[in-house]
């Protein structure tokens, strides 16, 4: 798979020197985990003031892959096929700069079999 934008791959390797930078030599997260992305883009000062959200590009979904990428890059975990569970907005930023935040939970695990 080849990605279109242009944009992701700056992304993704912020998000790969900053859980780097995060984790240090800390192992990678084992197990299922839950991640939370919020992000804030830049308003376009042609928008007018009643557009509260950013219901454009960049796609969600682009976005957070991006940064899931990143996170397995960087050495969050082994695979992102860890993550279980995902949370993900977009807001405009308003004075603030441009970015995201992560949070990511590790998930209990009651037991092998489910009831």
């Amino acid at each position: 798979m080849v990605e279109a934008s242009r944009a992701v791959g700056p992304w993704r390797e912020a998000v790969r020197a900053e859980t780097q930078r995060v984790m240090g030599s800390a192992a990678p997260l084992a197990g299922p985990v839950s991640v939370r992305i919020g992000f804030w883009l830049p308003r376009p000062r042609s928008l007018p003031k009643s557009v509260l959200w950013p219901a454009k590009r960049p796609d969600l979904d682009k976005l957070t892959r991006a940064v899931l990428d990143g996170l397995t890059d960087g050495g969050a975990w082994g695979d992102d096929g860890q993550v279980v569970s995902l949370l993900a907005s977009k807001e405009f930023a308003g004075q603030d700069p441009a970015g995201c935040w992560v949070q990511i939970y590790l998930m209990p695990e009651i037991g092998k079999e489910r009831s």
